[in-house]
């Protein structure tokens, strides 16, 4: 895992700017901790953060191969889970290798098989290949965009790098956000491709980017597509539990500490006993999180009925892992410090609020034990395990599912955002309008692809599972990704393995709920492996504090910001909405008006931190 940045420029001698180029990649130290390396031509500059988790002494880069025609140049993040089968069958096609990485053996790859190398990948990647044969640029994302990648045009080229931060450290690249950037970055409609900055992009997941004199060009090489399904449950269920089993036995594979992830629920503890299983006589280490006095402050909510805890030890002792609580208090996750750090590393003020300091704090301190962490995202979006995909208001609703509920998305009433804000903006129209073109993206499986077409109910929950994975799956990779790396941290996905969504994606709602209950298909492939209590526990979201010293904490800040009457952020915020949030008494404190405070919060912060110009509406 590392961080990647470059610049090209077909007008002027790159040479010449090997400072800019310098700090372009020192935005990325905490990506790559353990070296830093760069390559400067004519028309290209390549950067690179090394996080070393595969063949500590061999895989840096920038990483060259020497050609009759011109040299290749690779800079690389990510994993290829592939890479020995991929190294075995190059090796038979006459290649040499100078080292063990999987660097090498995408390099090589791309010697071989050109751009057709990313239909053989299996992994988490996203790179760039300067080709001085043809002078040009080919940037490649993985298939479910687990791996980010930003680029920038410029009048005679291209910036790109792993976070905005790297490109917005280039003084070609102006700070500016403007009413698209902030309808995306307020609506939580999460877009494919925006990065929220004027003239900042995303390369797509699935996606290859080729820059060369003559232009720009993208190619779209993966999507999730309709295909029929005629497994029967038994089968189903089988397959399910070899594709599982094979992709944690892949990730495991690194010459550094590894760990996993758990919650005590059905997803995490799924990755922990496969891991277990695939390590012989070595323990799996185990982390959690938990918060100071929890289990005293605990009532039940819309989205957590139980305490992880008793859940967590319980996996613990049934697999027998080496784990360890990490435990944060109320001043420790309120800290102003610890926003400031999470808005740094996000680049964007689309948060979480505590969700994301807890997470942050939490790989802090694993990274102090383990490099690499094995981590239960996608399996809610893919086995359909969130409760509102249950609720038959919500499967009907002609809405982004996540705004319906409110779980994050800023609101003219009841969370803060200015109402005259709103209406210039136009969110309204902005979120039916995205709703819409993601709604058009999903095929439906005709009575021509299949023994029974998909009926409207099936179709319609064929929708539900398209937009958590090319959506909100995506910003909740982006969370993981940046938190994460901000400390040197890996963490891996096995539930977004390619061939598991393929195959998954595919299966009927009808077979997705087999047995009455959510993620049927999950649970009959590893139920056998996990306490029954845990096989069997009901969907928990990630653990909020309910702390009234949080509370507290945040109303306190919020008043302070009050004080700062001229601060940009009450162009966004209302300020008669922050005053009165701050009044109430914090045990009386609802969901949306926290919510409102954290986002307040969030913004500021990036305000204080990016300081950019907004291009306000």
């Amino acid at each position: 895992m590392c961080g990647i940045t470059g610049w090209v420029s077909f007008d002027r001698d790159l040479k010449d700017e090997r400072d800019t180029l310098d700090a372009m990649t020192g935005t990325m130290a905490c990506r790559g901790p353990d070296s830093s390396g760069t390559l400067v031509e004519r028309h290209a500059a390549l950067g690179h953060r090394r996080l070393a988790v595969i063949d500590l002494p061999g895989g840096k880069q920038p990483m060259s191969a020497r050609t009759p025609n011109g040299e290749v140049s690779l800079v690389y993040s990510g994993e290829t889970y592939n890479f020995t089968e991929l190294r075995d069958e190059l090796i038979r096609r006459g290649e040499r290798f100078q080292t063990a990485s999987d660097t090498e053996v995408v390099l090589r790859g791309y010697l071989h098989w050109g751009e057709a190398l990313v239909d053989r990948l299996n992994g988490m990647y996203a790179f760039a290949v300067w080709d001085a044969r043809d002078q040009k640029l080919v940037m490649v994302r993985d298939r479910l965009g687990i791996k980010p990648l930003y680029y920038y045009r410029t009048p005679d080229g291209l910036l790109f790098g792993s976070e905005p931060k790297a490109i917005l450290a280039n003084p070609l690249a102006k700070r500016v956000v403007d009413a698209d950037g902030l309808r995306e970055s307020l609506s939580y409609c999460f877009t494919p491709g925006h990065a929220i900055w004027s003239g900042m992009e995303q390369v797509g997941p699935g996606t290859v980017v080729t820059v060369d004199a003559a232009g720009l060009r993208t190619r779209t090489y993966w999507r999730l597509e309709t295909r029929p399904h005629t497994d029967d449950v038994d089968t189903t269920v089988e397959r399910v539990r070899e594709l599982l089993d094979d992709t944690v036995r892949r990730q495991l594979v690194a010459d550094v500490p590894r760990c996993v992830l758990l919650s005590g629920g059905l997803d995490s503890g799924t990755l922990t006993a496969l891991a277990a299983g695939h390590l012989g006589g070595e323990r799996v280490r185990t982390f959690s999180v938990d918060f100071a006095d929890q289990a005293e402050n605990f009532t039940t909510d819309d989205l957590r009925d139980t305490l992880d805890a008793p859940f967590v030890q319980e996996v613990a002792r049934h697999v027998g892992s080496d784990h360890a609580d990490i435990v944060i208090g109320p001043k420790t996750l309120a800290d102003p410090e610890v926003r400031r750090a999470v808005i740094t590393a996000r680049d964007v003020p689309i948060g979480m609020g505590d969700i994301d300091f807890s997470a942050y704090l939490l790989f802090q301190e694993i990274r102090k034990r383990s490099t690499v962490a094995l981590s239960g995202e996608s399996a809610d979006e893919l086995f359909g395990g969130y409760k509102h995909m249950h609720i038959p208001q919500i499967q009907q609703a002609p809405a982004f599912p996540w705004i319906v509920l409110n779980i994050g998305a800023f609101d003219k009433d009841g969370t803060g955002l200015d109402a005259g804000l709103w209406s210039a903006l136009d969110l309204d129209t902005y979120r039916r309008e995205e709703y819409a073109r993601a709604v058009g993206e999903v095929a439906r499986l005709d009575s021509g692809d299949a023994y029974d077409a998909e009926d409207d109910f099936e179709y319609r929950m064929r929708i539900m599972i398209h937009l958590h994975l090319t959506r909100f799956m995506r910003f909740l990779l982006d969370r993981k990704d940046r938190l994460s790396m901000a400390v040197g941290l890996e963490v891996r996905v096995p539930f977004c393995d390619h061939r598991l969504v393929e195959y998954v994606y595919n299966t009927p709602w009808s077979l997705k709920t087999y047995d009455g209950r959510e993620k049927s298909l999950l649970r009959g492939a590893i139920k056998h492996l996990l306490p029954e209590s845990v096989a069997w526990r009901p969907k928990s979201a990630y653990p909020s504090t309910q702390d009234p010293y949080y509370f507290q904490e945040l109303q306190q800040q919020a008043k302070d910001l009050l004080t700062r009457r001229s601060h940009g952020v009450f162009d966004l915020v209302d300020r008669r909405w922050l005053e009165g949030a701050t009044g109430g008494e914090p045990t009386g404190m609802d969901r949306l008006t926290r919510l409102g405070l954290e986002r307040t919060l969030d913004l500021a912060t990036w305000l204080d931190v990016y300081r950019p110009t907004l291009d306000l509406p």
